[in-house]
């Protein structure tokens, strides 16, 4: 039976399963049910618990003896089995698909693997593990859902995500949602308990407040000072990121991004296509629509692509693969997004 992580805790308290396959794409998801299964399992009274690793060389008679083998203090165990490449080989598969097919009594199996193709979810040894028991299978959140996930992560924190905060988060951390996790349980701890029970809403000066200290977060702030034009802030922004050691390759990295989206909506709009209904297209969120509609009207699209062809080179600065200095080609490219005219590093 194929589950997702948000209805595994429901179907978890129904009974244990002799099996759990957990699999995905987004390490979150598999992270966070492993927790679940091995918390239920304390529950249920599983104090014995064995992780095995499949590395090369790998024993898959340790897996046998694991499951055949009952502690003498305990009545019941689990077994984890991680497999990081989800490719148990030959050997492995024939392992498993026998376990699935007669699961050890008093012994709960747990096999967790990352993203898996298309191929191998299919296999043989990968739909035993699931008709024997339960498959969780985190798939990664698309684009427009993350806000919406973000908001109520942040509720399930005890807090209520003010206006544009989710959305801010989103764009930030682009996807990554064990980065997002550590921002959001970081705002839950500086915000969380109020006085009578009372529910804080975290508002944007919160965000930047709290992840001021985070490199990734820094740059960003420095992106989005390029889109309003703001040379002065970007100058001294640059300087705090390199003195605060900030690596210039993130820098760029974070640069490139907002150019990247410009080149290509600057194209759009350039054919003539409404500015408007390019930014809704793109699901520019609506905090952001007012920066990007400022830089677009600064430079003409052809500008955005020169600067992209900069970027390249100032890449290779940092890389030491042309001559230069990294933190100079990163000031002529970022003040050049703000409409001056420098000379190219």
């Amino acid at each position: 039976m194929q589950v997702s992580p948000d209805q595994l805790a429901v179907i978890i308290k129904r009974g244990f399963a002799p099996v759990y396959f957990v699999h995905g794409d987004e390490p979150l998801f598999v992270r966070e049910a492993a927790d679940v299964i091995r918390a239920a399992a304390v529950a249920a009274g599983v104090t014995d618990r064995q992780v095995l690793t499949v590395e090369s060389g790998f024993d898959w008679n340790a897996l046998r003896t694991s499951t055949q083998n009952l502690s003498l203090f305990s009545e019941r165990r689990l077994v984890e089995l991680h497999m990081p490449t989800g490719k148990p080989g030959e050997t492995g598969a024939q392992v498993l698909m026998q376990l699935a097919a007669e699961p050890p009594a008093d012994t709960v199996l747990l096999v967790i693997a990352g993203k898996l193709e298309k191929t191998t979810r299919e296999s043989r040894w990968a739909k035993a593990l699931d008709a024997a028991g339960v498959t969780v299978v985190g798939w990664p959140i698309e684009t427009a859902q993350l806000p919406g996930w973000i908001a109520r992560r942040i509720q399930a924190r005890g807090l209520k995500a003010g206006a544009g905060v989710a959305e801010l988060l989103a764009h930030h951390m682009e996807g990554n949602l064990l980065a997002c996790d550590q921002e959001i349980e970081k705002l839950a701890m500086l915000y969380g308990t109020q006085p009578g029970g009372a529910v804080r809403e975290v508002s944007l000066e919160d965000i930047e407040g709290a992840l001021s200290d985070n490199a990734r977060f820094s740059v960003f702030t420095l992106a989005d000072a390029t889109l309003k034009g703001k040379a002065p802030d970007v100058a001294r922004m640059l300087e705090h990121l390199r003195a605060e050691g900030v690596e210039p390759v993130l820098v760029l990295w974070a640069l490139t991004r907002e150019l990247r989206e410009l080149a290509t909506l600057g194209a759009r709009v350039g054919a003539g296509e409404p500015v408007d209904r390019v930014l809704d297209a793109a699901r520019v969120w609506s905090r952001r629509k007012p920066l990007v509609r400022t830089a677009l009207k600064r430079l003409p699209p052809y500008a955005w692509r020169q600067l992209l062809q900069r970027a390249a080179h100032t890449d290779r600065i940092i890389k030491g693969r042309a001559d230069g200095s990294p933190w100079r080609a990163l000031e002529s490219l970022a003040l050049a997004m703000c409409g001056l005219k420098t000379l190219a590093a």
